[in-house]
């Protein structure tokens, strides 16, 4: 593998924590900013509606652009992004400084993914494009944990100065090690993305992936205070708690490409319904330190094991009802994992500012993925009923 492709997989880690290490520093930056956690959780849900608009948009109108500059811009955009959040003197430059960060993320991720498939011969595309999502990966592993711990010891805008720092070494990477010669794909224009969004079918697929993905982050927004004030965890332990949290993503991530390679349709109806379980158990075990570090790991597992699958059943119906966007419609799945994370982040914190409270968010969520579940059966339905009419007999 060329080693332009770790100087991707180093960007994309970077762009990783930075999305997700927010998770573990809620309390920090409510107490530090004088805000409320669900006004807290908005900084997670802003960052996810930038991803989901800015990915399909800015994509489509940087198209024409040469792809090694514009990634260095990118990179540029998102450490800039970062070191605005790390000296933001109030929350409402963080949340612009998020905004910035999150229109690099979208645009990184589809460009990123079309170099990696060009710098290697095409029998080992999927390897590249794998590799260099392993970064993102594996920040959910340590990138987030060692985030929280910069950020409970130093204090949170240290954290995203961190993050700043991991950027401008990804960007050295690419400007070194990527080459200038790139081949450039189509580009898909806005017209395009308008007519993958006026097709039913992959409007019903885009809907499962946000309520599906997004239940768990009604919970997983505010899993820090849950696991300090419910639970009883030190600060310390939890950044213990979210490296566990992390490996069960990392696992369930694999475990779940596995069983939705055949049929995804069944796949995921199977995880959406130990997904919805898990988070309505976690609603009772969050005040047992034993019973919630079981019922976490179980949440971690299933809280990403339905990405390969959700990804996969897109491209299955984007072949049959849009064989000419079939890439458009798998980045447009991209931005309704942003739009469920968004959803699941805004929604988790007007659950906690009601008479409700902080330990309702897990079974909340679970009724979110119920919703995805009721879809994914409906979905798999008309699927059948298709397949009926061609084949009656």
């Amino acid at each position: 593998m060329p080693l332009a492709l770790l100087a991707l997989a180093i960007s994309a880690y970077a762009i990783g924590t930075t999305e997700f290490v927010v998770v573990g520093l809620l309390s920090t930056v409510a107490a530090d900013l004088g805000v409320s956690l669900p006004l807290a959780g908005m900084v997670v849900s802003v960052y996810a509606l930038g991803v989901t608009v800015g990915a399909p948009v800015l994509t489509a109108l940087t198209g024409r652009w040469p792809r090694k500059p514009l990634l260095l811009g990118l990179m540029g955009l998102f450490v800039a992004g970062n070191l605005l959040a790390g000296v933001s003197p109030n929350y409402e430059t963080l949340l612009v400084a998020r905004v910035l960060s999150a229109f690099a993320h979208g645009v990184f991720f589809s460009v990123g993914a079309t170099i990696a498939a060009d710098l290697v011969p095409s029998d080992r595309r999927a390897s590249a494009i794998a590799l260099m999502f392993s970064g993102l990966t594996i920040a959910i592993v340590t990138g987030v944990p060692m985030g929280t711990w910069i950020g409970q010891h130093y204090g949170w805008r240290a954290t995203f100065l961190a993050v700043s720092a991991l950027g401008l070494v990804g960007a050295l990477g690419v400007a070194a090690l990527v080459p200038r010669r790139l081949g450039r794909p189509p580009a898909s224009g806005l017209a395009q993305q308008a007519r993958v969004l006026a097709e039913p079918r992959l409007l019903l697929a885009f809907a499962i992936t946000a309520l599906g993905y997004g239940g768990t982050f009604v919970a997983f927004t505010f899993l820090t205070p849950i696991l300090e004030t419910i639970t009883g965890f030190s600060a310390d332990t939890v950044s213990l708690v979210l490296v566990l949290y992390g490996a069960a993503i990392a696992v369930g991530n694999m475990l779940g490409g596995r069983v939705a390679n055949r049929q995804p349709v069944r796949a995921l109806a199977w995880l959406f319904a130990l997904q919805a379980l898990v988070l309505f158990v976690f609603a009772l075990t969050a005040a047992s330190k034993p019973a919630a570090l079981v019922t976490l790991a179980a949440m971690g597992v299933l809280a990403f094991a339905n990405v390969p699958g959700l990804q996969l059943y897109v491209v299955q119906l984007a072949q049959r009802h849009a064989p000419g966007a079939v890439d458009v419609a798998s980045a447009l799945n991209i931005a309704a994992f942003n739009l469920g994370i968004a959803a699941g982040a805004f929604f988790g914190g007007r659950v906690v500012a009601s008479p409700l409270g902080l330990g309702a968010t897990p079974w909340v969520g679970g009724l979110f993925v119920l919703g995805g579940l009721g879809l994914t059966l409906w979905s798999g339905a008309l699927d059948r009923r298709a397949r009926h009419r061609l084949c009656p007999a």
